[in-house]
């Protein structure tokens, strides 16, 4: 009889795994639960209100492998809208899942969604965090790693262990605050410190950083190799990252491998990640200073702007002490940094899971179809109110996200004439998309006329970083592009006064924010949508359909339902048809149990 219910017992778990694979396909899935609320913490010795996810600020680590579905139910306990967004995810044929006001109606205080996406053919080094109202300058973001199948070998010799440091200007002010002051037309001014973990700094000199200031410690053991991923989740202020004599041997960028360089520091742009692996190599006579330091500023008070960890080894026999390793001496070579980034090259001999649009690594020999010119001026009044633009045109959300309007044929909830180059008028604030073509390998320069560095970025996407520059961008510097092994990614620093151009191949259906990752000049409307719509697809082949969960707002708020507070509906689908073949299977063993019983 053991037998007999035995093999009823796997019968009804088999049952339940094809229903799984039903929901969810052949590919495992993970699930997170992730609660957003206000708690009060004093990183620099002043208490704050902060956004913290499930209780902590910054938020908890997301790991998951190549191919996973990830389900991810988002509670919104915070006193207004809600959107996150997963950094340099590439969410293929799935911009319902991409958290930005252009694609998503957003999620009311007090209430839940889920999003449900899979990280198909990725790898790497991302962070999520809230896109609405510059929530972000306020924390709500935390680390998200997909890591190899192990099918899938490294490029190097897997390290010992994993290190996650998340840095970023910060502001004692909260985010409603330092966005009434842009509404006020007031720009931000220096922020007040730089975290390092969501702490301040430590106290390596008593005259730039206060008594009682908690630090964060990073402790590692001797001779091992850590891959320390560093993610600038700040507003608005470019980091040199560096840890005393130690080397930094770049691995990975936001998805992708790198040449193998060591750096013994490096400026990492806000909104960018990047590996390293670092041999614990030296004879700890004492710990060693991490450091995150500001960029590009003049100001001789910007000292006070450092963000210092403590890297303690095991055997270290006393405190770290004495000044900071310099930053780079670069004050009369302007190009130092500009250098710095055209050497970070692609590992075009690296295994691993990419996607490779149109044979795409292979990008300097593919025919450009389109060249957009993208270029930001200083903050100006457009009708009275401090704006931000790209090509004279700042970005206003529609009251309809563009998916929507679409799929429920809303008229003139956005427009299709995004310019692809600035045009000769005075700025203006607009609904302006770019109506791009599917399968198109474009080109764009990102023109920076403003007065500070600006960062890059392309929702669902990664791009080759084919070349940059000083000064107006000509035609003539695409002679001075990387054809070969320009690095790919979805995050790019353009200089100020300078252009940055990269290559990208339109593979991926959807609505595309493009933005400067600047939160200071996002919120201002420094953003656009690209557009792209495969003309042959008539049955959600390329294009993931309306998700069942999809909230409305805008002129389709009357088909809002009420939202469940856990579970998406594809769950709860695949839930309720477990439920039934567990009571089902349970029914017929209870009965076989009993016949056979009484036979006995």
């Amino acid at each position: 009889m053991g037998l007999f219910v035995g093999l009823f017992a796997l019968l009804r778990w088999i049952c339940i795994a094809l229903l799984f694979g039903l929901c969810f396909g052949a590919d495992p899935f993970a699930d997170f639960q992730l609660e957003f609320s206000y708690i009060t913490v004093s990183p620099l010795g002043v208490p704050q209100q902060v956004i913290a996810v499930n209780g902590k600020f910054p938020g908890p680590i997301l790991n998951v492998t190549t191919n996973y579905n990830v389900v991810v139910n988002v509670k919104n306990k915070l006193d207004e809208d809600l959107l996150i967004t997963w950094s340099g995810i590439q969410m293929r044929r799935s911009s319902w899942q991409d958290g930005v006001l252009g694609t998503n109606c957003p999620i009311p205080p007090k209430s839940s969604w889920t999003y449900q996406f899979q990280v198909k053919d990725q790898i790497g080094s991302f962070f999520y965090f809230p896109s609405l109202n510059m929530q972000r300058a306020s924390g709500g973001f935390g680390p998200f790693i997909i890591t190899n199948r192990k099918i899938i070998p490294l490029p190097f010799t897997t390290p010992d262990e994993d290190i996650v440091i998340m840095i970023g200007d910060w502001y004692t002010r909260n985010h409603k605050a330092m966005r009434k002051g842009l509404d006020d037309g007031t720009e931000l001014g220096m922020p007040d410190g730089v975290l390092i973990n969501g702490k301040g700094p430590y106290g390596y000199n008593s005259t730039v950083v206060p008594n009682g200031i908690g630090y964060e410690t990073i402790n590692v053991d001797p001779g091992k190799t850590y891959r320390i991923r560093v993610h600038n989740v700040g507003v608005s202020t470019c980091l040199n990252f560096r840890i005393q004599n130690h080397n930094l041997l770049l691995a990975e960028t936001e998805g992708y491998y790198t040449s193998q360089q060591n750096y013994t520091s490096l400026d990492i742009h806000v909104g960018q990640s990047y590996s390293f692996l670092v041999t614990m190599d030296q004879n700890a006579s004492s710990d060693y200073y991490i450091v995150a330091s500001a960029r590009f500023v003049n100001e001789s008070n910007w000292q006070r702007v450092t963000g210092v960890a403590i890297l303690h080894y095991s055997n270290s026999q006393g405190k770290a002490a004495g000044p900071l390793p310099d930053p780079p001496n670069d004050a009369s070579d302007t190009s130092f940094s500009l250098n710095q980034a055209m050497s970070i090259r692609q590992n075009v001999s690296a295994s691993g899971a990419r996607p490779n649009p149109q044979g795409s690594f292979h990008y300097g020999s593919i025919s450009v179809t389109d060249v957009y010119v993208l270029k930001s001026l200083p903050p100006t009044l457009i009708d009275g109110k401090l704006r931000a633009t790209f090509n004279g045109i700042s970005f206003v959300n529609p009251d309809t996200p563009i998916k929507l309007a679409d799929v429920y044929d809303v008229k003139g909830a956005y427009k299709l004439d995004f310019p692809n180059k600035p045009l000769d008028r005075p700025p203006k604030m607009d609904r302006s998309v770019i109506n791009a073509t599917y399968k198109g390998f474009i080109e764009i320069i990102l023109q920076n006329n403003d007065t500070v560095v600006q960062s890059f970025h392309m929702d669902g996407y990664s791009f080759f970083v084919a070349g940059m520059g000083y000064g107006e961008w000509t035609e003539n510097n695409r002679g001075s592009y990387n054809r070969w092994d320009a690095i790919s990614r979805s995050t790019t620093q353009v200089f100020a006064g300078g252009w940055t151009a990269v290559f990208v191949s339109l593979d991926n259906v959807g609505v595309w924010n493009l933005r400067t990752e600047n939160l200071d000049r996002w919120y201002l409307g420094q953003e656009t949508y690209m557009r792209i719509v495969n003309p042959e697809d008539d049955g959600n082949k390329t294009e993931m359909p309306v998700p069942d969960n999809a909230l409305y707002c805008g002129a389709l708020s009357l088909m809002q339902e009420s939202q469940y507070s856990s579970l998406a509906s594809t769950i709860q689908f695949c839930s309720k048809l477990q439920v039934a073949m567990l009571v089902i299977s349970s029914i017929v063993i209870h009965f076989l149990l009993s016949f056979t019983t009484s036979s006995w």
